[in-house]
């Protein structure tokens, strides 16, 4: 297994959440929220947290209907994961993120923050989901071939 560090992103009009795990441990934690509407200012940031970060994988959950179909959102965060693997060069997994927002949001308020510390936090939280989801996806993968093999 590969080691190294994986930034994800929940993408979204007018914040991004980023959440940052190292590949060994598996585990995912919230980061920071990019809180900026136009692109440059967007791609400035994360450009910074890849500098300070470098991470060898990117992550970026991919919103889908609850049947499993597009969801409106869907187009958006292919052309965003786009726009990173062809800015930044690095490898780029879409994962689904199906009620990571709202997962979060009930963990989060579980921790007993109020609506408008929740609303701070929301996004790298969902961002951490979207990780965990991509890290145990990545174990059962590991887990299959093991027993394969």
């Amino acid at each position: 297994m590969p080691e190294g560090i994986v930034l994800a992103f929940d993408f979204g009009l007018k914040r991004i959440g980023v959440a940052i795990g190292e590949i060994l441990l598996a585990q995912g934690r919230p980061l920071t929220t990019i809180a900026a509407a136009a692109n440059d200012a967007r791609f400035a940031a994360i450009g910074k947290l890849l500098a300070e970060w470098r991470p060898v994988r990117l992550v970026v959950g991919l919103p889908s209907s609850m049947d499993g179909g597009e969801h409106a959102m869907s187009a958006r965060c292919r052309r965003f994961a786009h726009q990173l693997e062809g800015r930044f060069g690095l490898p780029v997994s879409l994962v689904d993120e199906r009620l990571s927002s709202s997962e979060a949001e009930r963990r989060l308020s579980d921790a007993g923050l109020d609506w408008q510390a929740r609303k701070q936090q929301v996004d790298a939280c969902a961002a951490q989901i979207i990780l965990q989801d991509y890290f145990d996806a990545q174990k059962a993968v590991l887990a299959e071939s093991a027993e394969i093999t």
